[in-house]
């Protein structure tokens, strides 16, 4: 009777419950930052523009088709916009068409994924509910039978407002769609099913790339990375470990925030507090991984290029032609390997490893693992490390192991016999358990080097320590400023991208390097201290020890770092300080956007900017393209 009453249409009606519904989840669960008041008018008008542009299709179909229609759509486009909510409590991203062929690996998630589902998320599905009851009870008085000209005015208005949606969308943010790397700009401006569409059509693109590749676009490439990247400098330390193991590993979800820090008046990281004392410790280094997480940190490491802006570069480029670190210490007469104890499929690993020129793979079959043993994601990290020693004693040497470990993994899991710290209290669960998964991982690698003293390989290995990737994303800022007692500002977000990286050279004394460093530095600077040199090699990071390098320090987003400014979120910000240089406050307004294209000349961070953007579509060009493939690395 209601239906009656007001004689709404379905379609409209559905139209208005979806654009809330969406505009809910825009402005108050999803993290979107908003500057001014263009963006909070886009970001209300977009979920509405995008409704009624699908929903309006109704009108061309009889009364009958038009109710199932809506029933349906109204479903399917909910489950899209949960699955998008579920990604992103994990991972503060949207999904992207790569990363739906990465469904394998949802098997493995377990747990991770439950803890994601919250009991308030069945009121995410009411209007569904709405719908389907009124379509099915009230269909006659909420159907539409238009004539031709009033179905194609329904067509012309879901355009013109579409359009609209894009004209300010351009104002707001000038070359929007070239401007891809961050995912939230195109959600805030054109929405998340508009964002999909788009993504769709880029990942058409990029799949023709390598089939139209014909290596003439390296010629470009290879003279910028000689002009900006490379140099021939040697550092005294060239050559230190020549001969000597390289045992590396990847601690899980590890940011630099708990480094010398405490809960509870105790120190979350005891062990590797000690260590910085003893090894080479790089205080300013960042993680660039992007949505492959683990296996984009692994392929920095082993390419110095970046990872792909969607998707992990692991299932989507697999089988590319690399120049890859466990290949060129292959040549060198290095064994190389890789102890995980997960399944071998996972991202792929099993055909990447292959490909990139791994001997052996110690997954998951070859651990005794048992419910005692593990938690979360599987093997506990301290039978992980004593169970993986035998194999690292029989492995022939000069060796290259790489070790990754899994219990400090979302959503940060820890039996009550192995917590030796007290839980966090703020109204983040996830962060509360952090602290005690990273105490366990800490308390292991202590073991860990332990049982390489026992052994007798300590000596004669140099051993690396580096975080992956951020284990809280600013989908927990609130309990993060509260640990840190400060507010999270997107300078502040960009702060806490850093990870721990440790190079522990056994003799040699312990220095902090404050020069800021990323992942992307990682091959070159081991290379560099095993005296491997690689001079046809086409990298984008530079070795670590060397003064003649590279000034800043690229992230996936386009953010970037460098010795003087912090650059994210179209904010130039003083490293030092965290002021924001530009645009300056009064700017930022309605009219921020204008002002800021009109007057880019006096953005410091520019001329980085730039070269950042640049440098990320070169590495995109290489993995998209294929481009190893027509180079000949051996050169003289």
């Amino acid at each position: 009777m209601l239906s009656k009453r007001f004689n709404i249409p379905l379609y409209i009606l559905a139209s208005i419950l979806f654009g809330v519904k969406t505009y809910i989840l825009y402005r108050f669960v999803f993290n979107i930052s908003l500057d001014n008041m263009m963006q909070e008018l886009i970001l209300f008008i977009n979920p509405f523009v995008s409704a009624f542009l699908v929903f309006a299709i109704s009108v061309w179909l009889s009364p009958k088709r038009q109710m199932t229609f809506i029933r349906y759509t109204s479903l399917i486009g909910t489950l899209v916009l949960y699955f998008n909510l579920v990604f992103y409590r994990n991972f503060a991203d949207f999904i992207t068409i790569p990363v739906l062929f990465q469904g394998s690996n949802a098997a493995d998630l377990g747990s991770s994924v439950l803890s994601l589902i919250h009991v308030p998320d069945l009121l995410f599905f009411l209007d569904v509910v709405i719908i389907w009851y009124l379509s099915k009870r009230q269909a006659p008085a909420m159907s539409v039978a238009y004539k031709k000209r009033n179905r194609v005015m329904a067509l012309t208005v879901s355009l013109l407002l579409l359009a609209g949606n894009f004209i300010l969308a351009e104002i707001e943010r000038p070359q929007l769609f070239q401007r891809t790397f961050d995912r939230e700009y195109l959600v805030k401006n054109i929405g998340v099913f508009n964002y999909h569409i788009y993504d769709i059509a880029l990942h058409s693109k990029t799949k023709a790339q390598r089939v139209f590749a014909d290596g003439n676009e390296m010629p470009e490439i290879e003279s910028y990375v000689e002009e900006n990247v490379k140099s021939d400098d040697k550092s005294d330390l060239f050559g230190i470990a020549e001969g000597k193991n390289l045992i590396f590993v990847s601690m899980e979800s590890l940011q630099s925030f708990v480094i010398n820090n405490t809960l509870h008046g105790e120190e979350i990281t005891p062990f590797l507090n000690d260590l910085i004392g003893e090894s080479f410790y790089f205080e300013n280094f960042y993680h660039q991984t992007a949505q492959g997480k683990t296996s984009d940190s692994e392929f920095l490491v082993e390419n110095s290029l970046y990872p792909l802006p969607r998707g992990a570069v692991f299932f989507t480029h697999g089988q590319n032609e690399y120049n890859a670190m466990p290949e060129l210490l292959g040549e060198a007469g290095y064994y190389t390997s890789v102890f995980h104890a997960n399944n071998k499929s996972f991202w792929n690993r099993d055909v990447m490893y292959d490909n990139i020129g791994y001997d052996e793979f110690y997954d998951v079959d070859s651990y005794q693992v048992t419910e005692e043993n593990s938690i979360g994601w599987g093997l506990k990290d301290k039978p992980f490390f004593e169970q993986s020693l035998k194999y690292l004693q029989s492995i022939p040497q000069p060796f290259y192991s790489k070790f990754i470990t899994l219990t400090n993994h979302y959503p940060f899991d820890l039996s009550e016999e192995d917590a030796t710290l007290d839980k966090y209290d703020s109204n983040s669960k996830t962060l509360n358990q952090y602290f005690q998964t990273v105490r366990y991982m800490d308390e292991s690698l202590k073991d860990f080097f332990d049982q390489l003293k026992t052994s007798g390989l300590y000596e004669d290995s140099i051993i690396v320590l580096m975080g992956d990737h951020y284990g809280i994303s600013d989908f927990h800022n609130k309990a993060m400023g509260m640990y840190l007692d400060k507010e999270i500002t997107p300078y502040d977000e960009v702060q806490l991208q850093r990870v721990p990286f440790f190079i522990h050279i056994p003799g040699e004394e312990g220095k902090v390097i404050s020069k800021v460093s990323g992942q992307i530095d990682v091959k070159p600077t081991l290379l560099h201290l095993l005296g491997i040199e690689n001079s046809n090699d086409i990298t984008f990071g530079t070795d670590l020890f060397t003064e003649d390098r590279k000034d800043f320090i690229a992230l996936r987003d386009g953010s970037f770092i460098s010795e003087e400014y912090i650059y994210t979120e179209e904010k130039c910000y003083d490293r030092q300080s965290g002021e924001v240089l530009y645009p300056l406050e009064e700017e930022a307004d309605s009219t921020a956007s204008e002002e800021s294209s009109n007057n880019e000349e006096a953005n410091m961070c520019t001329p980085i900017k730039d070269k950042v953007e640049k440098e990320l579509n070169y590495s995109d060009q290489i993995i998209y393209g294929d481009l190893f493939r027509f180079y000949n690395f051996d050169k003289k």
